[in-house]
């Protein structure tokens, strides 16, 4: 069996094989030689093990992932694929081999391994599961969970409504399909932006896989094969959006410790026997520290134990007046038994049940040809749930949820469930809705839509509707005329704050010219605006001085939560991200809003932004191991623009998230498609194509796909005896 890497002008790998299985172990080889670091980082913190060589930074998460057994789940999946599913298991363990055979070289040629004296581990045929588990975890925000129960703890139920961010900072994306009808060669395009952390390396690794089965061009996860999100097969393409959907529900929990371990309470009034064990999780400079690990029959315990936890205790329990649309009266859960307050939290989520990530989609994804070919590999599909478009060189298209939402109470959806009470089971699988094309459009971007009736909290409609208007402004659209699309800046969220401007008066002087400034600005968060810096210097003002405000002051205590949860429980960004409701609710617990607006001017005249919105608005990349301070170079936009890249109001305006990669798919020509990450194809600091991109993609230039094996280097050849274990 032969394999071939080549390489684009950026660096970009495009890997040929003569079978799929081969294709996936060249995908995992040379992930391992561009990605080494970032694909270990990866498998050690789906294992729990990421503080043993990252210090006591990285300790809470890997207590969360020891708790919610995440590494047990991506073994428990990876042998039920074997069972239902050999040829993707066996794909997957081809994968890994590849991994495996890559990551000496390109651990030798990454320096982060000698900086902390990391071996390069191996990888097992269910680490890739895995990685897809801990990279998706958190994406679906349960944690806002426990930010409602606070909430609504400390300020009664109609906080759920004021605090529903509609669009959460924690994820979301931008995407847009055009029918024929719209297009300047009569069949469809589509593009758009995932948002997500902007991390160095990307989350994102742009690559091609070709073999006498497929030639698909995409957008990869580093650790997993295929291509799942964004991809283009040459007669077929499709992306996604984060569906906002609610499928992992948390369970309060009543445990007590018995002779023979612990037990929880049941629904059916008895105590159950959980299963429980210990774990020692490793820190590199300190101590290792032993954690009980404990499983009810909900679910995983992640905070909290048979001794208590301080975040709930004598918390009120009753759901009373947190009734969605479609709740019954048995939603509401009744206070917790007399005498002992709940002592814990379990995690319930769909892999754990049902022991499928929806791998079994990987394989039919890449085969696809048509939408219909599509549609059908996506009814596979688990976690997490998205919003998918696709569309064909036939013309036809498709617009769907993909993924796993369970039926069950509205109280789940809302808050904490009370474990020990009926009523609050899964009681099977919601159906994936389908949406349609409007004037031969289709917009994603979070926002409320086909996927309501699956979720709670959705993003505001600022920048579906902004899509919607720009896509309006031509009858027709080609290929390269979309980018312009990806970089828009209009701010239609500032409008609350600067209503209440305009109704001020009696201002200092400097104060009445930057009042008067703001309301003649354009409201475009433009990089070299000196009012959008202006704006938002007074946002951040207003935010804090609500946030200080005594009416919130039992909400800025953290609760004895996790602390890799707690920053779903920052009072301050999540007044910042509520901010627009909480300006226009018609009373918000005594606080005078327009005086709060006032001060925040004054303040803010006194000592205005002395330069545009890039000076303070920069790049903010995670990477594993922080580095001494470093400066990244500034941006336009902001969360609600279009060009989504995000600052935390009253906290702080650099950019940990944006947009990870951008893209448009031509199914007219492959050859005109075009795509951008962040940074580069390489991961290793300082290398040719480690930061090559950043140049385009800071102004909002894509690079050509290049479909041409001829315009490609060959770097490697390997010929070997196709083997299946």
């Amino acid at each position: 069996m032969t394999t071939e890497t080549y390489r684009d002008a950026w660096g970009i790998p495009h890997l040929r094989a003569t079978s799929a299985r081969e294709l996936a172990r060249a995908q995992g080889r040379v992930t391992a030689i561009d990605r080494a670091w970032q694909v270990e980082v990866e498998r050690h913190r789906a294992r729990g093990t990421s503080a043993s060589f990252l210090g006591a930074s990285a300790l809470s998460w890997d207590v969360l992932v020891r708790r919610a057994r995440l590494d047990d789940t991506a073994r428990r999946c990876f042998a039920a694929l074997e069972r239902r599913d050999p040829e993707t298991a066996d794909w997957v363990r081809a994968y890994a081999d590849g991994v495996n055979a890559g990551l000496p070289e390109g651990a030798a040629r990454t320096p982060e391994f000698a900086r902390v004296g990391l071996a390069p581990g191996r990888w097992e045929p269910w680490t890739p599961l895995g990685v897809w588990l801990g990279t998706h975890i958190l994406f679906a925000g349960f944690p806002a969970k426990l930010w409602r129960e606070e909430a609504v703890r400390h300020l009664g139920p109609e906080a759920v409504g004021l605090f529903a961010t509609d669009g959460p900072g924690t994820a979301g994306s931008n995407g847009w399909l055009l029918s024929g009808a719209r297009t300047t060669t009569g069949l469809p395009l589509i593009a758009g932006d995932p948002h997500r952390f902007l991390e160095e390396p990307g989350v994102y690794q742009q690559i091609r896989l070709s073999c006498p089965e497929f030639d698909v061009t995409g957008l990869a996860v580093p650790g997993v094969p295929g291509i799942a999100h964004f991809a283009h097969t040459g007669t077929v393409a499709w992306a996604i959006t984060n569906a906002m959907a609610d499928y992992q529900d948390l369970y309060r929990e009543r445990l007590r410790r018995t002779g023979a371990g612990v037990e929880a309470l049941s629904p059916d009034g008895g105590w159950h026997r959980a299963a429980r064990h210990v774990e020692v999780v490793e820190v590199a400079g300190e101590a290792a520290v032993e954690i009980e690990v404990i499983e009810t029959e909900r679910g995983p315990v992640i905070a909290g134990g048979p001794e208590g936890l301080g975040g709930l205790e004598g918390a009120e329990t009753s759901s009373a007046g947190v009734r969605g649309p479609g709740a019954d009266p048995g939603d509401a859960p009744s206070p917790e038994p007399s005498g002992e307050p709940a002592t814990a939290v379990a995690l319930r989520y769909p892999p754990r049940v049902t022991e499928d990530l929806g791998f079994s989609a990987l394989l039919p994804l890449l085969r696809a040809r048509t939408v219909a070919d599509v549609d059908r590999a996506l009814d596979a599909w688990a976690e997490p749930v998205n919003v998918v478009q696709a569309a064909d060189t036939e013309g036809a298209v498709l617009h769907r949820i993909a993924g796993r939402v369970p039926l069950r109470s509205r109280t789940n959806s809302l808050r904490l469930a009370p474990a020990w009470e009926a009523g609050h089971e899964w009681q099977g699988w919601h159906t994936p809705p389908y949406a349609t094309l409007e004037n031969g459009v289709a917009v994603m971007a979070n926002q409320r839509g086909p996927a309501t009736p699956l979720g709670v909290e959705f993003a505001p409609p600022h920048r579906a509707e902004r899509i919607r208007t720009l896509l309006g402004q031509r009858p027709t659209w080609s290929a390269a005329d979309l980018p312009a699309i990806h970089t828009d800046t209009h701010l239609a969220s500032a409008a609350p704050l600067l209503d209440h401007l305009a109704g001020l008066d009696a201002l200092t002087p400097e104060a009445t010219r930057l009042r008067e400034s703001l309301l003649s600005w354009d409201r475009h968060m433009d990089a070299d605006s000196t009012e959008a810096a202006t704006y938002a210097a007074l946002r951040t003002a207003v935010v804090r001085r609500l946030a200080a405000h005594p009416a919130f002051a039992a909400l800025t205590e953290p609760p004895a939560y996790p602390e890799v949860l707690l920053p779903w429980m920052s009072l301050t960004a999540r007044i910042g991200f509520a901010l627009e409701h909480l300006l226009k609710a018609e009373e918000l617990y005594g606080i005078d809003r327009r005086e709060t607006v006032r001060a925040a001017l004054e303040e803010t005249a006194a000592a205005p932004p002395a330069g545009p919105w890039a000076d303070s608005h920069r790049v903010a990349p995670w990477r594993a191991l922080p580095e001494g301070p470093y400066a990244e170079p500034g941006l336009a936009g902001d969360h609600d623009c279009v060009n989504c890249t995000t600052a935390v109001p009253g906290i702080t305006d650099l950019a940990a998230r944006g947009p990870a990669a951008r893209y448009v798919w031509d199914l007219n020509d492959r050859a005109d498609s075009r795509w951008i990450v962040p940074f580069g194809a390489d991961g290793v600091p300082g290398s040719r194509h480690h930061r090559d991109q950043l140049p385009l993609w800071l102004a909002g230039e894509l690079a050509p796909v290049v479909t041409d094996w001829t315009r490609l280097t060959l770097e490697h050849t390997e010929i070997s005896e196709e083997t299946h274990v």
